[in-house]
């Protein structure tokens, strides 16, 4: 396993991160505890989660079992000082998280608290904005953002907020880092900038999806995050499994994902097929498994800091994490950069 300094921070994460979202739905808390194990003798030292989980479907009445499951992990084996642990606060739109309200600095306060007593810990290593309150591109919303009916100074006074929450936290003990996720070019730069301007910690992580499937992330959100030191932290690196082959031709195997959630977030559009087909030819041609292909691909992009898996059968999870043993050659590259070009936005 190789590590990587997350940012700007201390931090040194593994290049793969374990994911959690499916622990309390799709699967039990004696899965995610042996998952946990298993990522952990691997040398995976990284876990995100967060207030929302878990997902597949969302809901009320499971709502912050993830975070209790890895909660009672570090209580059966004593590890929490040997992991990075990661959380999330949601933003607007979940009534029954918080009544649904925007992110505020009291939102920030409660939220985390809230996380922390799940979690069973004092503190968490990197505290996340879920999405921003002014709107995202990510979920498939960028075929109709529209960031300008957004009000400039409402959206910078939201910002500065908080920061002002985050660094609260930080001082208090009770988060070491913090990062955001789904957030645009505008917003990781003007945080900084605000960061810079009233003395406040800058962030040092951005998680946003990236996968073959959806590269957006390659252009000014990659030039941002390198002259910013934020690392990026992918998330849905299999874009929900697509990258697998197991949807292909309409496929919704049994207890999948897809067979719950019927259009995968948006993923199932008509137009994947044929991109999804062309990666999985191409990884079988060369003795690959997709899977481990598209991970591995992930894990060559110079602004990666942690490529987030995630499994709910440990064959899944041991398949994901040996691709960072997975080396692409010279004619893997090509070929993926081919089927790109060919069709760069299929989700």
């Amino acid at each position: 396993m190789k590590y990587k300094q997350l940012g700007a921070s201390d931090l040194n994460v593994s290049e793969i991160c374990l994911g959690t979202m499916t622990w309390g739905t799709q699967n039990s808390e004696a899965e995610a505890h042996e998952q946990m194990d298993y990522a952990f003798e691997q040398g995976v030292n990284f876990f995100d989660t967060a207030e929302l989980y878990p997902t597949t479907p969302v809901g009320a009445e499971t709502q912050g079992d993830t975070e209790k499951f890895i909660g009672s992990w570090f209580r059966k084996t004593g590890k929490r000082d040997k992991v990075i642990l990661a959380t999330k606060i949601s933003g607007r739109g979940r009534a029954y998280i918080r009544g649904g309200v925007p992110i505020s600095a009291g939102e920030i306060e409660k939220a985390l608290d809230l996380s922390l007593q799940r979690l069973g810990t004092d503190h968490v290593d990197l505290y996340q904005l879920h999405w921003p309150n002014r709107g995202t591109y990510a979920f498939r919303a960028n075929w109709a953002f529209t960031p300008s009916k957004q009000d400039t100074d409402h959206a910078t006074a939201e910002l500065l907020e908080a920061l002002e929450a985050l660094d609260k936290a930080k001082k208090a003990g009770k988060i070491r880092y913090w990062g955001v996720s789904n957030e645009t070019s505008w917003g990781v730069m003007k945080y900084q900038q605000l960061a810079d301007q009233h003395g406040l910690p800058r962030m040092v992580s951005i998680q946003n999806e990236y996968n073959l499937l959806d590269r957006k992330f390659d252009t000014d959100l990659a030039e941002v995050c390198h002259h910013e030191k934020v690392g990026l932290m992918a998330y849905s690196p299999l874009a929900a499994g697509l990258l697998s082959g197991k949807y292909l031709d309409g496929a919704r195997p049994a207890g999948s994902r897809g067979s719950i959630n019927t259009d995968l977030g948006g993923r199932f559009g008509g137009y994947e097929d044929p991109a999804v087909r062309a990666y999985v030819e191409l990884a079988r041609m060369h003795g690959l498994d997709p899977s481990a292909m598209a991970l591995a691909f992930c894990l060559t992009r110079p602004f990666m800091a942690s490529v987030i898996i995630g499994a709910t059968t440990m064959e899944q999870l041991k398949t994901d994490i040996g691709s960072k043993d997975v080396t692409l050659s010279d004619e893997v590259l090509k070929g993926i950069q081919h089927i790109h070009r060919t069709w760069p936005l299929p989700i």
